[in-house]
């Protein structure tokens, strides 16, 4: 079966290299699946092909194959539904039960969002509680994205902190999540640490990441330290 021309077109901006080194981030796609484009390159594609007439015919393909495709969808969402959250919102749905990794589900930003914050958050807590490895962590990246400022209430910790799950890249997530909590949002995020509400390992790493940030005095680095629970990764 021949290619779709957005397809066509990414084997065009394939890096063998780089296929082989980016396999290696994603292990759980196959590396059949993997093309080998560079990111920046694909963004660019994508604001060409995003004016190309195939391209609300790409968007209607799915499952797609290649991981590169799932990407290219992500970014032409953004791109041909700029403006109207409904819209982008509805096709943002049907996608995101096809996302099978934690690169896609992080690469999706949309900037439609930062305009569109109550709404948003009414999408998050559904998709907190979808079950679906990644869209629970894209809800939760969505909740560390754009709404640790100005947009934050202290109600989306304890959504965080319910989320339950054995899956490595939902609790890398929460542990990003608490990282940059305990950065942003540090007198409302400590006592989920001091109480240790999350699981040992979520909370252990939520910790270490946390150290790694200049934003934080060495004065409390040292304080974060003491809260590790002993003898858990």
């Amino acid at each position: 079966m021949p290619l779709n021309p957005l397809t066509q077109a990414l084997f065009e901006l394939k890096d063998d290299n780089y296929r082989e080194f980016h396999a290696k981030l994603i292990p759980n796609v196959p590396a059949e699946k993997i093309i080998g484009v560079r990111t920046p390159a694909l963004r660019d594609f994508a604001k060409k092909a995003a004016k190309m007439p195939e391209a609300r015919a790409f968007l209607e393909e799915l499952p797609h194959f290649y991981y590169e495709e799932n990407n290219l969808h992500g970014a032409l969402l953004s791109l041909i539904f700029p403006n109207d959250i409904g819209q982008f919102l509805s096709e943002l749905e049907r996608f995101l039960p096809y996302v099978d990794n934690w690169a896609t589900c992080d690469m999706l930003s949309p900037k439609i969002f930062k305009k569109n914050l109550p709404l948003v958050y009414e999408k998050v807590n559904g998709w907190l509680k979808s079950g679906k490895t990644y869209t629970v962590r894209f809800g939760i990246v969505t909740l560390l994205g754009f709404f640790l400022d100005d947009a934050f209430k202290p109600e989306m910790l304890q959504l965080v902190a319910d989320v339950k799950s054995d899956e490595f890249y939902v609790k890398m997530a929460a542990a990003w999540y608490f990282s940059v909590a305990l950065v942003k949002q540090y007198d409302a995020a400590l006592p989920y640490i001091q109480n240790k509400q999350l699981d040992p390992w979520t909370h252990n790493k939520a910790i270490q990441k946390a150290l790694e940030s200049r934003r934080i005095s060495p004065e409390t680095k040292e304080y974060l330290k003491s809260l590790k629970v002993k003898g858990r990764n």
